[in-house]
């Protein structure tokens, strides 16, 4: 193996230790938690709204972007539940190019992985202190989810992973809701097996521990559209997709049927301009089936402070450098357009 050994960190104890759970905010994280717990069941009604950046880069503006996002929150409480996207880990894997939050802190030298990981778990911190939210992440490295395993809300597995093996198993560990995206190929089947794989119980090795899940309950499919041979993007969240999840679903043996339509990525083709038009038409096909309005519990949509991306380095307070997304003034309209049409 062509490896450099450095070291080995103590985590997440240490992190934990230093940055810890307090007291007072337990009873949030539970009330919510309890809350996203009941949208899935079917015990509410309201709508799930998973929103926020595509990539978690700087702490300020992330917590002014939620900051806002809580004040809207109170103004749609009784038809919408927000969960903010924090995703600490969503990178831009091929080059030199960025690789998320754990590596940011010394990203002009060799990455810092113990100052990374206390930059992830003190951002989620931040966010939920300073605004009550508790918020989602991707489990880009399962490994990594002890980090934050006692204050996320939500969890999703992203499109090259769902079928990784770790992030279904990691999955059936988790009490919390666990949204599993389609493949890039768009290949239902590899979705729906890997839902099933992370609502049963297995054994398998976390972190050098013989383990013992119970499966999880909440384990949910993510609607992202997908690419075909010629690298065209494709939707999924028309009325025949959302049909045909309904008869896989009823096929199965699953626990609590749920669809989440992510607006965004291949849906949208990466123009987060079309989110809004997007959500429309899968709002106007829950109101015409009622076993859609059943089964489409919400929405994934990549909004921050300005519209659109920018490159690494040019400084924009705010603006994506991963994807594109919607600026705030237009996410603002959308959240009061929705909340006005269900």
């Amino acid at each position: 193996m062509n490896l450099e050994f450095e070291r080995k960190l103590t985590i997440p104890l240490e992190t934990k230790k230093m940055y810890p759970l307090t007291e007072d905010l337990k009873p949030i994280i539970e009330e919510r938690a309890r809350a996203l717990q009941d949208i899935f069941t079917g015990a509410s009604n309201k709508l799930l709204l998973i929103i926020g950046p595509c990539s978690a880069d700087n702490a300020d503006s992330v917590i002014d972007y939620i900051t806002r996002l809580r004040r809207v929150q109170e103004a749609v409480k009784d038809q919408i539940f927000i969960v903010p996207r924090v995703y600490t880990n969503k990178p831009r894997t091929t080059g030199d190019g960025y690789k998320g939050l754990l590596h940011q802190p010394d990203s002009n030298a060799r990455p810092d992985m113990f100052k990374g990981i206390i930059a992830v778990r003190e951002l989620h911190l931040r966010a939920l202190r300073e605004t009550g939210f508790i918020c989602a992440d991707e489990m880009l490295y399962p490994e990594n989810h002890r980090y934050l395993d006692d204050i996320l809300g939500y969890v999703a597995v992203g499109a090259r992973s769902v079928e990784n093996q770790q992030h279904r198993l990691t999955a059936s560990g988790l009490e919390i809701p666990v949204g599993m995206k389609n493949p890039t190929s768009g290949d239902f089947s590899v979705m729906m097996n890997s839902i099933t794989a992370a609502q049963h119980k297995h054994t398998f090795l976390y972190r050098g521990w013989e383990v013992h899940s119970q499966g999880n309950p909440f384990a949910h499919a993510i609607l992202r559209g997908y690419m075909n041979k010629h690298g065209q993007s494709l939707p999924n969240y028309h009325y025949e997709d959302l049909r045909r999840m309904i008869d896989l679903y009823a096929a199965s043996s699953l626990h609590n049927p749920a669809v989440i339509i992510d607006a965004n990525h291949a849906n949208s083709g990466k123009d987060p301009f079309q989110q809004h038009r997007i959500i429309k038409e899968v709002l106007h096909n829950c109101n015409y089936d009622r076993e859609i309005h059943r089964l489409v519990k919400g929405f994934m949509v990549e909004s921050y402070l300005e519209d659109g991306c920018q490159k690494i380095g040019d400084g924009i307070y705010g603006k994506s450098i991963t994807d594109p997304c919607l600026g705030w003034e237009k996410t603002e309209a959308l959240i009061y357009d929705i909340a006005d049409r269900i």
